[in-house]
């Protein structure tokens, strides 16, 4: 789809009660047709020199399509690939992450790195850690973010000492539609344990404005963490008001936990990949911050605290932080 067929299509008039009741066919020609206007409008957003138009167009295109692959039903579509869930942060990303750690500029952890991802491992201990992160964790229905919903999301602060506790821990829940979900149930139940008891009557997190709001200061405020931070960053570009230009504009910073411990922990490289050594239930066995007989609570607090405790025991073991 070009640009122009892209925009006409997300200004165009958009009717429903039509599309739900002309049957699958119709339905899924119509996610298609949305999902690839709002891939064509991320690209050239993504790439242009100044913001061609409000992104907006590209989130408020994610709502509509959420509600028709509701119609469709989850079932149908969840082993479906996504075109925004990102596999892994960006060169870019890491340089930045690294650098707000340490407090120094992004390009001078890329001079240093000169595209070798081998080298991270050093760029991380050069020089010693320090400051303030917000670590953060989202559960959601689905690993689309332009499909699913957020369900719950945890986060609290962390200042990176050698002794620090987790402080300021928040968590919420977030509802979904009620049709067809509190029928259907709740998707990934058997992984987040979320039933529809826990979100029935909650705002959604797309109508959270205020919340929004909050989440939004206090990442501008503070590098973000997260494990696999490229998940919650991929969900957080659809979801989260104003989330991609802070992004784009660098006033927001992701650091990537998974990177950390698979740069860090020499452990990964020798268990078998099958294993999923990086995991953050494996790697906090690992490093004592989770008992063996303890598993990860797939929560956003428990999961944030956790991360932050174990990323702490890792920098610990390296001595990495600023005496």
């Amino acid at each position: 789809m070009k640009v122009q067929e892209a925009l006409d299509y997300a200004n165009s008039y958009y009717f429903p009660e039509l599309i739900f009741g002309s049957g699958y066919e119709v339905m899924e020609a119509e996610r298609l047709k949305g999902e690839d206007a709002m891939k064509t409008l991320d690209t050239e957003w993504r790439g242009a020199a100044e913001e061609p138009f409000s992104y907006d167009l590209v989130r408020e295109l994610g709502d509509r399509n959420r509600a028709v692959c509701d119609a469709i039903g989850e079932t149908r579509l969840r082993n479906l690939s996504s075109s925004f869930l990102a596999r892994g942060l960006t060169d870019e990303d890491l340089c930045a992450g690294i650098g707000a750690l340490q407090k120094r500029a992004a390009s001078a952890v890329a001079r240093e790195v000169r595209g070798d991802r081998n080298a991270y491992a050093v760029a991380y201990v050069r020089k010693p850690i320090k400051g303030t992160v917000l670590g953060i964790d989202i559960e959601t229905t689905g690993t689309a973010p332009e499909r699913g919903y957020i369900l719950n999301a945890g986060w609290e602060l962390m200042d990176l000492t050698s002794d620090a506790v987790p402080r300021d821990g928040e968590a919420a829940y977030f509802g979904i539609p009620e049709d067809p979900y509190k029928e259907t149930g709740v998707p990934l139940e058997h992984i987040h344990h979320i039933q529809w008891a826990d979100i029935e009557g909650r705002t959604p997190f797309r109508e959270d404005k205020k919340l929004q709001a909050k989440l939004l200061k206090l990442m501008k405020r503070y590098p973000i963490m997260a494990h696999n931070a490229a998940f919650e960053d991929s969900w957080f570009k659809l979801h989260l008001d104003g989330y991609a230009e802070a992004r784009r504009a660098g006033k927001i910073v992701v650091v990537d936990s998974r990177d950390i411990c698979r740069k860090l922990d020499n452990e990964v490289q020798s268990l078998p990949r099958e294993s999923a050594p990086a995991s953050l239930e494996n790697w906090a066995r690992r490093r004592g911050t989770l008992d063996a007989g303890e598993a990860e609570r797939h929560l956003g607090l428990d999961d944030t605290d956790l991360m932050l405790r174990t990323v702490q025991a890792e920098f610990n073991l390296k001595s990495m932080f600023a005496k």
